[in-house]
């Protein structure tokens, strides 16, 4: 195992029906996602789906949230029935997070403590939601982390630029799939 697999684990983050959906291209963009998750089984590297879901009427949501209150009434069969778009394989675990962060309103943290992992390779939709959020928290938590900007998407791409280019190097390594797969080698 190389050292960049090493206490490793690639989070593909929000990765489901109706949010892929939003990127343009969104065909290549899960060929690429699919070669990053391929690269980190071949490896040995942990994978874990991460998806944005609620319980049938969405109890979780408070009317006072900005981004999930809005959708409370009439939520998008996406968000009742969380699934990834890449099938989990040999054990992969999906997480299901109840706010923007991976690890808000999940059992993310528990999982990474017991697999023991130190690092975190980060790629999802969006850059300025799932992706900024959890990296923030990830670094306060001391993680080492890394984000793969090929595999963010985000519907505003300047933000995405600003983002992956000025904000995310300060906290993370930030990187296309094809390098980071390099590395593994």
């Amino acid at each position: 195992m190389s050292p960049e697999a090493q206490r490793t684990a690639l989070l593909v983050m929000d990765v489901q029906r109706g949010i892929v959906d939003r990127v343009p291209e969104s065909a290549a963009y899960l060929a690429r996602a699919r070669g990053a998750v391929g690269a980190a089984r071949a490896h040995a590297i942990p994978v874990i789906h991460v998806v944005v879901g609620f319980r049938p009427g969405m109890p979780e949501v408070s009317a006072k949230n900005q981004a999930f209150g809005s959708v409370k009434r009439q939520p998008p069969p996406f968000l009742v029935d969380a699934q990834p778009l890449i099938d989990p394989q040999g054990g992969e675990l999906v997480v299901t997070k109840r706010r923007v962060s991976a690890f808000t309103g999940s059992d993310l943290e528990v999982v990474l403590r017991s697999g023991e992992i130190e690092h975190l390779v980060l790629c999802g939709i969006a850059t300025s939601g799932v992706v900024l959020s959890t990296l923030r928290e990830a670094a306060d938590k001391d993680y080492r982390l890394t984000v793969l900007s090929d595999l963010c998407a985000d519907s505003d791409a300047d933000v995405h630029t600003v983002l992956t280019t000025k904000v995310f190097p300060r906290q993370a390594r930030v990187m296309g799939a094809t390098e980071w797969q390099a590395l593994l080698a």
